[in-house]
């Protein structure tokens, strides 16, 4: 009699069948009923609830345990690492030897802890041992295994190992190199990929795209994007969401809606989707178009959830609208049962910053139901340096201090605040205090993309290659302006901050031109907070060259247009 599993994928069935089979004159033989164990044990396993029935039927197999069945008992215990690593010790002393899908099974549950690192790096020392290391299935994990332990470069060794890398190993490497803010060497392997003729994936497509968008490479992603539509990757949930959230981080909202509505007219569109364009909104401030997107969320019968609200509060917190912004904050759990944390309470903790209402900012700095964190006291901070406070900014730097020693801004901001208002003496204790404790002031870093190329300025540097003509082109616009009526008030080093050479390199790249002509915005990216200098520069700016200049900076986005800006000078 042929025994048959049946093709039912609940595991106490085909359990049934195969004890019933053993004791009937068709039983299978060893190598068919250990392959059925084999299967039974990875279908026990999918359901958190019958994992210890898949334990239990591992240790009383009634054939000796092959590699195969070591491997589905370790990937069983992926809530549980320290039981998984004893299960592969044990695998490692009787004869079954680690298959490369063993090897990946562990390295994936060693990932979710960097208490697991040593290890994760003892298993890696195997691998090289039984030559698994260079094989593209457990060399694609441990790429995956060091990414998520935030080491890119040794994920990239791993990489350079495998002689013969597939689709998935570039994927991992892409999505590990984009997730660990190495946007470059991401985009580089993405095109050597396509180089040499290997297949695109959802995975490394949509982390292209990230990488493209982190390093503000707005032509990339529109290359990306073709591809995307060629290999027929686009409409995907996965590859739109990226677009559209690269779109939105662009300050391209028309584009990021555009890539929105493809996703949701084809059914794909899920609630990160939906999160992502809100995002995209509340990054320009725009409370009136979230509050719309939210509504026909609702009509959809989504639920929102902590993400959902983090983007409505920060659209009205970039709004500065206090009212509203407690009235959201209070909603989401009363209306719809989503706990509020400490970045909600932040959201209103920005808008009242904003507002310029500091004092009752403070008290709800220290009567809100977390302990504050630095990105909080760093919030006030920035808003007693925005509305000269040295006060509270005194306390609030204090505060930060306590937490990070050293931290640059603590030092800077409460510097810039004495100067403010002309406490000269207490400004410079401020700087001889922070040279004393060892602290050093974090450089000013922008980033441009000309001609499908991203330029990196560094504030004061003259290393870029086209230094001479950057400077000139600042000096002019210096001239310009002051003709205009704008004043320095910054002091001579403001000329050189990274974002004016930016902008800079961005004129001098492309012959002049206006928005009339068909010149497209300059797009700048900066890893700090604008400067008030910077900020009423570029509105000059703006209306010299007729062009609008979009620079996005830690804390949101600022779209220069005909001398105004769209934060409405908030931020």
């Amino acid at each position: 009699m042929q025994w048959n599993a049946p093709d039912v994928p609940d595991p106490a069935r085909v359990h049934a069948q195969l004890i019933k089979s053993s004791s009937t004159g068709g039983a299978p033989t060893a190598a068919e009923a250990r392959f059925y164990y084999n299967q039974l044990i990875a279908l026990y396993s999918r359901s958190p609830s019958t994992i210890p029935d898949a334990l239990r039927l591992f240790h009383h197999l009634p054939v000796s345990p092959n590699a195969a069945s070591w491997t589905s008992a370790i990937s069983a215990l992926t809530s549980d690492p320290s039981s998984a690593a004893s299960l592969f010790l044990s695998m490692l002393r009787r004869p079954s030897l680690p298959t490369q899908s063993t090897i990946s099974a562990l390295l994936k549950i060693l990932s979710f802890s960097s208490l697991y690192l040593p290890l994760g790096l003892q298993l890696h020392s195997l691998s090289l041992k039984l030559s698994l290391s260079s094989l593209p299935f457990s060399g694609s994990a441990l790429i995956g295994f060091y990414s998520k332990h935030r080491l890119p470069s040794d994920a990239l060794k791993a990489f350079d190992e495998i002689p013969n890398p597939d689709e998935v190993c570039f994927a991992a490497v892409i999505v590990g190199l984009a997730q660990n803010h190495r946007p470059a060497q991401s985009l580089s392997l993405f095109h050597e990929m396509h180089a040499g003729g290997i297949s695109s994936t959802i995975y490394s497509v949509s982390s292209a795209i990230r990488a493209a968008a982190e390093s503000a490479a707005l032509d990339q992603t529109r290359l990306i994007h073709a591809h995307t539509i060629v290999t027929g990757l686009n409409p995907n949930s996965i590859v739109g969401t990226a677009l559209l959230d690269a779109y939105g981080k662009a300050g391209l909202v028309p584009d990021a809606r555009q890539a929105f509505d493809e996703l949701s007219c084809g059914g794909k569109a899920n609630l990160v989707t939906w999160n992502a364009l809100l995002s995209a909104y509340a990054q320009q401030g725009d409370a009136t178009s979230a509050k719309q997107l939210f509504d026909e969320m609702l009509q959809r019968n989504l639920a929102p959830d902590e993400y959902t609200f983090l983007a409505i509060l920060t659209a009205y917190s970039n709004s500065g609208l206090v009212d509203e912004t407690q009235n959201w904050l209070n909603e989401m759990r009363t209306l719809y049962s989503v706990e509020p944390g400490i970045e909600h309470y932040s959201c209103l903790l920005g808008a009242m910053a904003r507002a310029g209402r500091l004092d009752e900012a403070e008290r709800f700095v220290l009567e809100m139901p977390f302990e504050p964190d630095a990105a909080v006291w760093r919030t006030l901070l920035s808003a007693c340096m925005v509305h000269s406070n040295a006060d509270i900014g005194r306390r609030a730097a204090g505060r930060l201090l306590e937490l990070d020693p050293q931290d640059d801004s603590a030092y800077v901001m409460l510097a810039k605040i004495y100067s403010f208002v002309g406490r000269k003496g207490e400004m410079a204790k401020m700087w001889t205090t922070m040279r004393d404790h060892g602290v050093r002031k974090e450089g000013g870093r922008s980033w441009i993309e000309v001609a499908g190329g991203v330029h990196v300025l560094i504030a004061g540097d003259r290393q870029h290659e086209r230094s001479s003509e950057i400077y000139a082109k600042v000096r002019e616009l210096e001239m310009e302006t002051g003709k205009l009526g704008y004043v320095e008030k910054g002091g001579e080093g403001v000329w050189e901050h990274s974002e004016r050479l930016a902008v800079a390199m961005g004129l001098i790249s492309n012959g002049g031109g206006t928005a009339a002509d068909g010149q497209p915005a300059l797009r700048v990216i900066k890893n700090l907070r604008i400067c008030g200098d910077c900020h009423e520069f570029f509105k000059y700016v703006s209306r010299i060259i007729g062009r609008d200049i979009v620079v996005r900076d830690v804390n949101r986005y600022h779209r220069f247009e005909e001398g105004a800006c769209s934060c409405k000078d908030c931020w």
